[in-house]
C-alpha cells in the first residue's frame, strides 16, 4: 500500500508537506519501534517521525530537477536495536504542475525566403513580394502551452526573414540616346566610351552583356563587356576616313546572361541604346595609290630616261598638294631621282644588269603645307637584260697536239660564257674567222650545245717546223643584236706517248733527243744550277771580306757611332770625334764640316751659340739636337748624335784637397770636430795636433 507516495512541485504552503505515512503491525503503539528513513534526500529533503512514522517535504521540490526518489525504510526494536520488519524500498514521485512557460531554443532565428514564393511554413502574407521593395522582415513568434486555455504559460522568439534575388528584373539603360566622339586617326581597338544598363537583381542575375544589333556602324565598331563593373566599352573596330563618313548611328543591346525561365513571361529580359558616333577630322599623311611599286627597264636606257611614276593624295578635305623626294639612303649612288611635283621616276646615271640587276628605293611624299605629314613607299627597279656583252671562253685552255697525231683527232673541247642572261636562254656559235675560212691544220667543229670541238687536219705534227699554233675561233650569239668575239686558241706541239698521253713540249729537247734519254739531261740541268749557286756564294763571300769594316772605314758616313772592342786605352782610340769638345765647351771650334756628305758653297756654315755661359745639360741636349734637326747637310737616313756634356765648372770651385799642402800656410782643421760623429774620422786625420800630422 505504501510502496508508492505521490507530492506536488513547488508547494508554496507555510508548513512542510505532508508525503505520507509508514506504519508496522508490530508497533503497538507503546512507543518500543523506531522507524528509519534512508535513500535519496533522506534526512534533507524529506524527514520521517520516527515514532509515529510520517513522511514531510522539508523543501519545494522542482519536478524539472528530478521528478523521481528511491527511499528505504526501517523499522527498529529500540531495546533491542534488531529490524522488526524487514527493510522496504518505496518510491516518491513528484507530480508536475505548470509552472515553466514554453522557451525557444534560439532567441533571434534567421531564415530566408525566395521572393515571389509560395506557401512554406512561413508564410507571406503578401502576393509577390518584391525583393527590390524590401528585402528584411522580422516576425515575432509566441508559443503557448496548454493549447493556449486559460491559465496556460506562453514563450516568444523573434524570425528575421530576408528575401534572396531571383532575375525577375530586364537590364535598362538609364538613358536611350549616347554621344561619343573619335578622331579618324584613332587605332584599332581604342575605347571611345562607357554604357551601363541598370539591372535591380544582385548577382549574376545582374550580369549584363552587350552586343551591337546588325545595321550601320555593326562592322566599324565593337563593344565589350567589362565583367567588374557590368559596363559596355565602345571601340574601334576598323579605320575610320572622315571624308568618307563623320557620322555613325549604332544601336547596342544588353541582356541578362542567366534569365530565369519563370519569369520570361514578364518581357525579354534586355533594352537597347542607340549610340551616335562622330568621326573628326585630322591631317592625314598623304596616301600612295599603291602599297609597292615595280617597275621594269632596259639595261641600255638613256641617262634622264623617266622610267615610272609614283602617285599619292592627301585624303584630307584640304586637298593640300603634295611634293615626291627619293630617300637618297637608298640610293647613295644617286642613281635615280624624281620629279617633285608628279611623281615621275627618272635615271640619272647608265644602268648595267651585271653588276646591279635590281635596286630598291624608297619615295617619300611629303604635304608642302604641312611638311611633318609624310608617307614612304618602296619601288623595286627591275634591270631589264640588253645583249650587250660578247660571249668568251670560260677559261684559259692549254691545248696541246701530239707529233704522231692523226687526222680527226679531238685535241680540245671549249665552251664559252656570257654576261648577259637572255630569257630564252644562251646559244652559241663557233666559226673559223673569216680572215682564214680554211684552217689547214685544225678544224672547229660546232656540238650544237654551246661548246666545240678542235680537230686535227693533217697527220703528224714536227716541233721543229713549227712548236705553236695559233688557231682564232669566232663565237657569237643568237639573241639581238647579235654580239660576237674572237678567242684565240694557242696550240703547243708536244711529243707523246703511244697512248697519247704528253711528254715534252720544248723544242729545243729535241736536238739531244738521239743521244740522251730524258732523265739525263735532267740530271744535267740539276748540276748546271747547282754550280751557278756555289759560284753566286762565293762570289759573295768574297766581297764581304774584301769590304772594310764599319769602324775602320774612313767614309762611312755614320762617323758618330763608335764601337770599342778592347778593354781600353785612352780617349786616343776615338778617332770618330773628339770627344774633348764635348766635355770642355770652351775647346770646341767654331765650326766643322760633315764628313758623310759633299760640301757645298751655297749652304752656309752654322756657327753654334757660345756655351759659355752657364747652362744645363739638358739645354744643351735640346740645343744641339735642334741644330741636327735644322741642319740642311744632314743625311737623308736617320743617324745617332752622342753627347757627353758635362758642364760648366762649379761656382763653390774645387772642394778637393789634393793641393792644401802647396798653400802658404797650414790649414786648420779642428772645425771639423764640431760637424759630428760622421766626419769624426776626418777629424782624427785632420784635426789632430802638429807632431800627429807630421
Amino acid at each position: 500500500m505504501w510502496n508508492q507516495f505521490f507530492l506536488l512541485e513547488e508547494y508554496t504552503g507555510t508548513d512542510t508537506q505532508y508525503v505520507g505515512k509508514l506504519h508496522t503491525d508490530q508497533d503497538k503503539g507503546d512507543g518500543n519501534l523506531k522507524y528509519i528513513l534512508t535513500g535519496d534526500g533522506a534526512g534533507s529533503l524529506f524527514v520521517i517521525d520516527e515514532n509515529t512514522g510520517d513522511i514531510h517535504a522539508a523543501k519545494k521540490l522542482d519536478r524539472e530537477e528530478k521528478s523521481l526518489y528511491i527511499l528505504r525504510a526501517k523499522a527498529i526494536d529500540r531495546k533491542t536495536g534488531r529490524q522488526v520488519e524487514p527493510e522496504s524500498e518505496f518510491i516518491i514521485k513528484i507530480h508536475d504542475i505548470n509552472d515553466n512557460e514554453p522557451i525557444f531554443t534560439k532567441d533571434l532565428y534567421t531564415a530566408s525566403v525566395p521572393e515571389m514564393s509560395g506557401v512554406g511554413i512561413i508564410k507571406t502574407a503578401l502576393p509577390d513580394m518584391s525583393r527590390e521593395n524590401r528585402e528584411q522582415y522580422q516576425v515575432v513568434i509566441q508559443a503557448k502551452d496548454m493549447g493556449g486555455q486559460m491559465g496556460g504559460l506562453s514563450g516568444t522568439t523573434t524570425v528575421n526573414i530576408t528575401l534572396t534575388d531571383v532575375n525577375n528584373n530586364p537590364p535598362r539603360f538609364p538613358q536611350s540616346t549616347y554621344q561619343f566622339s573619335s578622331p579618324e586617326s584613332a587605332p584599332l581597338g581604342t575605347h571611345l566610351g562607357r554604357i551601363k544598363a541598370n539591372d535591380p537583381d544582385l548577382g549574376e542575375n545582374a550580369e549584363v552583356e552587350y552586343s551591337i544589333a546588325e545595321g550601320e556602324g555593326a562592322d566599324m565598331f565593337d563593344v565589350i563587356t567589362d565583367k567588374d563593373t557590368q559596363e559596355g566599352i565602345i571601340t574601334v573596330k576598323q579605320d575610320l576616313d572622315f571624308e568618307k563618313k563623320m557620322l555613325y548611328t549604332l544601336r547596342v543591346d544588353a541582356s541578362n546572361t542567366h534569365p530565369d525561365p519563370r519569369f520570361l513571361h514578364l518581357g525579354p529580359f534586355k533594352d537597347t541604346a542607340v549610340i551616335k558616333i562622330s568621326v573628326e577630322d585630322t591631317d592625314e599623311p598623304p596616301v600612295f595609290s599603291r602599297h609597292s611599286y615595280l617597275i621594269e627597264v632596259d639595261e641600255d636606257v638613256k641617262e634622264g630616261s623617266i622610267i615610272g611614276q609614283v602617285t599619292a593624295y592627301d585624303p584630307d578635305a584640304m586637298n593640300n598638294l603634295i611634293k615626291y623626294s627619293v630617300d637618297r639612303n637608298t640610293d647613295m649612288d644617286r642613281i635615280f631621282s624624281i620629279h617633285s611635283e608628279n611623281g615621275s621616276i627618272f635615271t640619272l646615271k647608265p644602268l648595267d644588269r651585271e653588276s646591279s640587276p635590281w635596286h630598291n628605293i624608297t619615295i617619300t611624299a611629303t604635304e608642302i603645307n604641312n611638311p611633318k605629314q609624310s608617307s614612304h613607299i618602296p619601288v623595286f627597279i627591275r634591270i631589264l637584260d640588253i645583249n650587250d656583252h660578247a660571249p668568251e671562253f670560260a677559261m684559259y685552255y692549254e691545248t696541246f697536239v701530239c707529233e704522231n697525231a692523226k687526222p680527226g683527232q679531238l685535241i680540245q673541247t671549249v665552251s664559252v660564257m656570257d654576261k648577259d642572261d637572255p630569257p630564252r636562254g644562251h646559244k652559241f656559235f663557233f666559226e673559223p674567222v673569216p680572215e682564214f675560212p680554211l684552217n689547214p691544220n685544225f678544224t672547229i667543229v660546232d656540238n650544237k650545245d654551246n661548246t666545240a670541238g678542235i680537230m686535227t687536219r693533217k697527220d703528224g705534227y714536227s716541233r721543229n717546223k713549227m712548236s705553236t699554233y695559233l688557231l682564232p675561233i669566232l663565237i657569237f650569239d643568237n639573241d639581238y643584236p647579235i654580239q660576237s668575239s674572237t678567242g684565240t686558241l694557242t696550240i703547243r706541239v708536244c711529243a707523246c706517248d703511244n697512248q697519247g698521253n704528253m711528254q715534252s713540249c720544248n723544242a729545243e729537247a729535241l736536238v739531244l733527243s738521239a743521244g740522251l734519254s730524258t732523265g739525263a739531261l735532267i740530271a744535267i740541268l740539276l748540276c748546271v744550277l747547282i754550280l751557278l749557286i756555289l759560284v753566286v756564294l762565293f762570289a759573295a763571300l768574297k766581297r764581304q771580306r774584301k769590304k772594310e769594316p764599319l769602324i775602320i772605314s774612313k767614309d762611312d758616313v755614320r762617323d758618330n757611332i763608335v764601337t770599342y772592342n778592347d778593354e781600353g786605352g785612352g780617349e786616343e782610340d776615338t778617332q770618330a770625334f773628339d770627344i774633348g769638345t764635348l766635355r770642355n765647351p770652351e775647346a770646341r771650334e767654331d765650326s766643322k764640316l760633315r764628313r758623310d756628305v759633299m760640301p757645298e758653297t751655297i749652304f752656309q756654315i752654322r756657327r753654334t751659340v757660345p756655351l759659355w755661359e752657364n747652362i744645363d745639360v739638358q739645354d744643351f741636349i735640346h740645343r744641339r739636337l735642334k741644330e741636327n734637326d735644322s741642319d740642311p747637310s744632314a743625311p737623308p737616313y736617320d743617324s745617332l748624335a752622342t753627347y757627353a756634356y758635362e758642364g760648366n765648372d762649379s761656382i763653390a770651385d774645387s772642394l778637393s784637397s789634393l793641393e792644401s799642402l802647396t798653400a802658404d800656410c797650414n790649414q786648420d782643421y779642428d772645425y771639423l770636430s764640431d760637424w759630428g760623429p760622421r766626419f769624426k774620422k776626418l777629424a782624427d786625420m785632420y784635426g789632430g795636433d802638429e807632431s800627429d800630422r807630421d
